[in-house]
């Protein structure tokens, strides 16, 4: 790419209105073009920059709304000389110098020669061609997180990427970049505090997180820009928890996530591909083996065979059906509901040629437009198969009636009984950043400060990702306006921050079979949540490569039952068939197909748990899997590179500590075991038991052993059996029945199918192996129907103290919203090994003892 950086080094101050006061606006006076600099506090911990010229306009659709200030509750006080201005805001001091280029720094209040965050002085704000330059300081001790999802290891440091998206089938998780996700999010993470520089563009560019260094420079970090001028946000905070709840009230929160969601997804490219026996009857066959071999499942996703043409040419045609593989869509798609099994559509924003609709989008100015020729802007397109394709036209979303066809035909598919939408192959890779928007679409609002007129309307400028977030939009809207009491649900592959406010759940996409896949994955999973991405997870097992053996593929399946999404999805392209592959089914090697479906079964009795820390996220947007420092940034070894690769252990909620085993034939893994260091500067926002005596760990494996915290420990793991897991002392796992069940409140058709209602409840505690010494511990779990769109939700607190003698233990029940459970009595699971007797905390409340489970636990029954 052509370098072209003009760095205008002469700036005055211009006068700012009242309501921008504490901020400040600086002009450039020295070049032929003239620039804008803008830099102002949000919100306590939230400030804005913006760096433009006439011909660098901002983003004209950005990825969020301009928020309004809001610093009325904050202390607030500025100070100006004649080329620099101070401004305190809360515990945040911001300067900006002008001396030369302009130079923000951030740091804590009293702190300012130990700034958290500063540009590069004489090379800060740049325009570089048609668009920008953004030059920080580096600090190469530093943890960098974000970007969405990005190459393994979790920590950026001292590497490049590329801010763009691609369909990238059968990627090396260690080296592989783009893949599909677009969020120009990069947290910087210390343990003095976070520093996140989030830009709003959906245009392409580079982050060069201090993988670039200058004998004159020194170590930097860089963000370029390909069009436009900058539109960046600042966000100040004591940990990544904070940041993160930060970047969410600026973006949006994560979206609720129908209950069912969080089960067992089963997948397969092959079923609908299949003509002999037709698709809808070998996928009736895999249903049926599902209930042979008692494995639980929640939902399908159907592959895009489902919409390959019966005559040639034989391509996919979204929205339309192959009536030989599914001779009566409606009738099929209600056996399916009738197994308790919902349906989620494969649908893909392109179009082939031979397409029926194809003309008419040509017709109403539905897809992108060459101002060479002045016709619609073709490409070569995936078809059907492994690396066919053929000539096409992707949607553009701004055309309002592109956006108009996509709603309808989603909602045709919803009218036939399908659940949910599987947004895929939209990573919006087109040829040419000349190819003109449409930009008529009324959803399409272009942002009050972008230009003075109307910008051009070019896919470089607007940015390609424009159009993943819009087509998420559109679906989203199309199944919530048909059904607007219940969750829509959308899968998406590709994603910007914004899409997430339309998509409940993502993946990783079409990962490889490896025992260095399965690992790696691990990071893009921390990355996808501390980027908001929380209902994520991956295709278990590879979706590309060769089949797994059967040990990688429990190991797979014991690892992936712990993270937020959990399914099975592949296709395997073989010599023999390259439009067919074959498939990784639950029962594919006998000899473990019991080890497997009590893996899966785990899942369902942890449901519980899993859906409150969903629940947690749409509220907190705490990640449901997390970095193994996340809460624990006072521990110097989590800082140390191994834990900050994030690619062998994390945290499952705050209770369990997952780690896994990443070569065949290994049966001891060594997991570290972070501890609590009390500090001056821990926040009102850390959990009530983060402040008490740190109890260390349980074995959740046999031998069952306690463990302190601050060391590292090799944890036996023979695979047949399971992958290294530790509970916390003091947390709590809430569970439920280990089958699909059935909510009250959920009456929608695949839920009233479901025999099992929710009407047991356990919680697992892990009292410290003696005393508590009087510290009590808290733990509150979330519950509600699992489906409607405005939930009343109920709270369950669970505390418990223990004695060398007894466990005390007490269940407040919050029931005020109104959702009343199924269950009424709690039982109380100790850890194997503990033989205490458990008495009620409040002396009022009946304890029964139950005996033993079948993992030789004691269980008591708490009546009250």
């Amino acid at each position: 790419m052509p370098q072209k950086e003009c760095c205008p080094k002469r700036y005055e101050a211009i006068s700012a209105d009242a309501q921008e006061s504490p901020g400040i606006t600086l002009r450039s006076t020295s070049e032929n073009r003239q620039f804008e600099f803008y830099f102002a506090p949000v919100r306590e911990n939230l400030f804005r920059v913006t760096f433009t010229s006439p011909d660098h306009p901002l983003p004209p659709y950005p990825s969020v709304t301009r928020p309004a200030t809001d610093l009325k509750d904050t202390h607030v006080s500025t100070s100006t000389d004649a080329q620099r201005k101070t401004i305190q805001v809360g515990d945040v001091t911001a300067s900006v110098e002008w001396a030369n280029s302009p130079v923000v720094s951030l740091s804590w209040k009293g702190q300012q020669n130990q700034p958290l965050y500063r540009d590069l002085p004489l090379r800060s704000y740049v325009a570089d061609g048609a668009g920008i330059a953004h030059y920080t300081e580096h600090d190469r001790e530093a943890l960098h997180v974000g970007l969405g999802e990005k190459r393994a290891p979790l920590d950026l440091s001292g590497r490049h990427f590329i801010l763009s998206a691609t369909d990238s089938f059968g990627y090396d998780v260690y080296n592989t970049d783009p893949l599909y996700k677009h969020i120009p999010l990069l947290i910087k993470a210390t343990p003095r505090g976070c520093v996140a520089i989030f830009s709003t563009t959906h245009g392409r560019g580079t982050w060069s997180v201090g993988s670039e260094v200058d004998g004159l420079w020194g170590h930097f970090k860089v963000y370029r820009q390909d069009y436009g001028g900058l539109e960046q946000y600042l966000i100040v905070g004591r940990t990544l928890k904070e940041v993160v709840r930060s970047y969410a009230e600026l973006v949006g929160f994560p979206l609720l996530v129908p209950r069912w969601a969080y089960g067992y997804i089963s997948g397969g490219y092959k079923y609908t591909m299949m003509d002999e026996p037709p698709a809808h009857q070998a996928l009736m066959d895999f249903a049926d083996k599902l209930r042979e071999h008692g494995i639980p499942c929640s939902a399908h996703q159907m592959s895009s065979g489902y919409s390959i043409a019966e005559t040639e040419p034989k391509v996919r045609n979204v929205f339309t059906w192959n009536r030989y593989r599914f001779p009566n869509p409606e009738e099929w798609i209600a056996k399916y509901h009738a197994r308790g099994i919902r349906l989620l559509t494969n649908i893909k924003p392109f179009l082939l040629a031979s397409h029926p609709d194809f003309q008419k989008l040509v017709d109403a100015n539905g897809f992108f437009k060459d101002p060479a020729t002045g016709e619609p802007g073709y490409m070569r397109l995936w078809s059907a198969g492994g690396a066919t394709g053929g000539d096409g036209c992707h949607i553009d979303f701004t055309s309002a009636a592109a956006f108009r066809w996509w709603y309808e035909g989603v909602q045709g598919l919803k009218r036939a009984g399908i659940d949910g939408m599987w947004n895929d192959n939209n990573e919006y890779t087109l040829p040419n950043d000349d190819w003109q928007l449409a930009g008529d679409e009324p959803t399409v609002a272009i942002a009050d400060d972008a230009t003075a007129s109307k910008p051009q309307n070019s896919v470089g400028l607007w940015g390609r990702a424009v159009h993943t977030e819009l087509m998420g939009k559109a679906s989203h809207d199309a199944l919530l306006d048909l059904e607007p009491n219940q969750r829509p649900f959308v899968l998406t592959r590709s994603a910007t921050a914004g899409t997430m406010r339309y998509a409940a759940s993502t993946w990783s996409g079409d990962n490889v079979t490896s025992w260095e896949s399965m690992k790696g994955a691990n990071a893009l999973s921390l990355s996808a949540g501390i980027s908001l991405l929380q209902c994520s997870g991956h295709d278990i097992g590879g979706f590309e490569g060769p089949q797994p053996s059967p040990e990688l593929l429990l190991r797979w399946i014991q690892l992936g039952i712990h993270s937020p999404r959990f399914a099975i999805n592949c296709f395997k392209t073989s010599p023999g068939n390259s439009s067919i592959g074959d498939v990784i089914e639950p029962w594919m090697y006998p000899e473990i197909t019991p080890l497997v479906r009590d893996a899966i079964q785990r899942r369902y009795e942890m449901l519980p748990y899993i859906y409150s820390l969903g629940l947690e996220s749409h509220r907190t947007a705490a990640p449901p899997q997390r970095w193994i420092g996340w809460g624990y940034e006072s521990d110097p070894e989590v800082w140390t590179k191994p834990l900050k690769a994030g690619d062998e252990q994390f945290w499952f909620g705050d209770t369990i500590l997952v780690g896994g085993v990443y070569q065949p034939g290994v049966s001891v893994a060594r997991i570290y075991l972070p501890r609590k260091v009390a500090t001056a500067t821990a926040t009102a926002t850390a959990n009530a038991n983060d402040h008490q005596f740190d109890h260390g760990y349980v074995n959740l494996n046999a031998p069952y052993n306690h463990l302190a915290a601050g060391q590292w420990v090799s944890i036996p793991a023979e695979w047949r059996k399971s992958i290294p897991l530790v509970a916390r002392v003091g947390g709590a796992i809430p569970v439920g029945k280990a089958v699909q069940t059935r909510v009250p409140g959920d009456e929608t058709a695949a839920s009233l199918a479901v025999e099992e209602v929710d009407d047991y409840r356990g919680v697992e505690i892990f009292p410290p192996k003696a005393s508590s010494h009087g510290q009590v511990f808290v733990n509150t779990w979330y519950e509600d129907d699992g489906i409607s769109v405005r939930p009343r939700i109920a709270q369950y607190t669970v505390r418990y103290r223990a004695t060398r003698e007894t466990v005390v233990v007490g269940l407040v029940r919050d029931e005020t919203s109104g959702f009343v459970p199924a269950w009424r009595d709690l039982d109380v699971i100790l850890h194997c090994g503990d033989e205490r007797r458990v008495v009620a905390e409040d002396g009022r409340s009946t304890v029964v003892f139950k005996g033993k489970d079948g993992r030789g636990r004691v269980v008591y029954t708490l009546r009250n």
